[in-house]
């Protein structure tokens, strides 16, 4: 298994962020590259532009609500985001979310304990979250080990060349 620590800077938003809000329609048949720079610019306009590789989104209640736009959590992992910390998230958002190799974690208290900027530490494992400025400890919903196993692999598709062999469409075996 993988490293299961995330370490990186916090992007701080609010509650009900949507998957519009995620992955604008009006960008929905661009390519991934043109798609991920229009991520959340309603809400930080200057999010896409300065997030770096690691770095964790830290949310509200509610979080990838909406439509099941699978574009939503795409978006996010093309622009490196390393976990996404909620005090809820929407069931289909998590499984998209999972299933392209993007963590998630339901945290309670987490929208209070952080801000914009703080060093957190995310482990998927234990789900233990630490805000390293204040150093407030929380413990979110541990992923369970087979949604590590996907999250490791790199997401479904992985698995399934894994365990059909091969590079090409897991359903042609």
């Amino acid at each position: 298994m993988a490293e299961t620590i995330v370490r990186g800077r916090v992007w701080h938003f609010g509650h009900d962020i949507s998957t519009d809000l995620l992955s604008p329609g009006g960008f929905a048949i661009g390519s991934v590259d043109e798609r991920k720079m229009h991520t959340l610019e309603s809400v930080n306009p200057g999010f896409a532009g300065d997030v770096r590789p690691g770095d964790v989104v830290v949310t509200g209640r509610n979080f990838g609500c909406g439509s099941s736009r699978e574009t939503a959590p795409e978006n996010l992992k093309a622009l490196g985001v390393g976990c996404i910390v909620a005090e809820s998230l929407s069931r289909l958002f998590l499984r998209n979310a999972v299933a392209i190799g993007l963590p998630a974690l339901v945290c309670p208290g987490v929208h209070e304990a952080f801000a914009d900027g703080d060093d957190i530490e995310v482990d998927l494992a234990s789900g233990r979250v630490v805000n390293h400025r204040t150093g407030a400890m929380l413990e979110a919903s541990a992923l369970p080990e087979e949604m590590r196993e996907i999250l490791d692999a790199g997401g479904i598709l992985a698995v399934l060349r894994r365990q059909f062999g091969g590079e090409g469409d897991p359903s042609s075996g």
